[in-house]
């Protein structure tokens, strides 16, 4: 037991070398995680971090499914994985599975539903639902307790908005003007 705890121990002090490093420091970030996953294969956090490095600065978005996929087999309710995941899922365009990690995501203790109801706006989005999208926006506003975020949200509202086809109307008009300067 005492040696179980010593690797824990041993195992969480270069898990926090390696968020200290990441992701400024992805030499020593790795160095970090490789004896942290040594120690203990199946952390949560290591596992997670490993797969954002996968993502996010390797690319390599089926490796990380695999390290994400390996941290949620450990514990399911860490929800500190699934916008990292969801983020993966949506990069490599696997819509369907997106949706339905979402879905059981947003029914998780402790999760960040404004970041999970944006996931969901940039899943709709991508999908060019767009006005589903700023619906879903509106939600996640529901869900938002800083204003850091609701900043993230308004830009994300904006975006989308810019997408949206320009209504018949204001192209008429646009037509009328045009004809009244020649």
């Amino acid at each position: 037991m005492i040696k179980r705890k010593q690797m824990g121990t041993l195992a969480n002090n270069y898990i926090f070398k390696a968020l200290d490093a990441y992701p400024y420091d992805l030499e020593e970030t790795i160095e970090a995680l490789t004896y942290a996953l040594a120690y203990e294969d199946k952390n949560i956090v290591a596992l997670g971090l490993m797969g954002r490095i996968y993502a996010e600065k390797l690319y390599d978005y089926e490796k990380a499914k695999e390290y994400y996929t390996e941290a949620l087999a450990e514990n399911i309710n860490a929800f500190h994985i699934y916008p990292h995941y969801i983020s993966v899922l949506l990069w490599n365009e696997d819509y369907d599975e997106a949706s339905k990690l979402i879905k059981f995501a947003l029914t998780i203790k402790g999760a960040d539903k404004a970041v999970l109801y944006v996931c969901k706006s940039q899943l709709q989005e991508q999908k060019k639902d767009y006005k589903k999208a700023l619906k879903t926006l509106k939600k996640a506003k529901e869900y938002t307790y800083n204003t850091d975020y609701l900043y993230v949200i308004d830009r994300e509202k904006e975006r989308i908005k810019g997408k949206l086809p320009k209504k018949k109307e204001e192209k008429s008009k646009k037509k009328k003007s045009k004809k009244k300067r020649k």
